[in-house]
Formats: structure tokens, C-alpha cells, sequence
């Protein structure tokens, strides 16, 4: 299932691979693209989107509605 997330406070590329370690923590198998500029994430994951959610914020990072 592909999931989309607008995630803020990403500024950087150890920002980029703090939320991709994270999600990968949730399922190692995820697919996960993002994009800086605009703070958007892709991710093709069966976790439910409440699980990416939590742990996209856990490691410090907003999303936004």
C-alpha cells in the first residue's frame, strides 16, 4: 500500500535518513522516498498508516494533516 506523508522539520540529508531509519525499524521491507524540498515522504508499506505516523513523530519530526 502506497502511503504519502507531508513530514516537517526535514532539512537535511541525515534528516532524510533519520526518518527512513525509522520507518524501516516498523518494516525493514518498506519502500520510502522522499522529497526535501517539499517534505514529502512515500512510503510502500502494509503497516498501517497510524504505525509510519508514530514513528515518523517519535523521531522527532511533524506531519502534517
Amino acid at each position: 500500500m502506497n502511503q504519502t506523508f507531508t513530514v516537517t522539520g526535514m532539512t537535511c540529508g541525515h534528516c532524510e535518513k533519520a526518518v527512513t531509519r525509522a520507518i524501516h525499524q516498523i518494516d525493514p521491507q518498506a519502500e520510502v522516498k522522499i522529497d526535501l524540498a517539499s517534505g514529502s515522504v512515500q512510503v510502500q508499506s502494509q503497516q498501517p498508516r497510524d504505525a509510519l505516523t508514530r514513528a515518523i513523530t517519535e523521531e522527532g519530526y511533524g506531519i502534517k494533516a
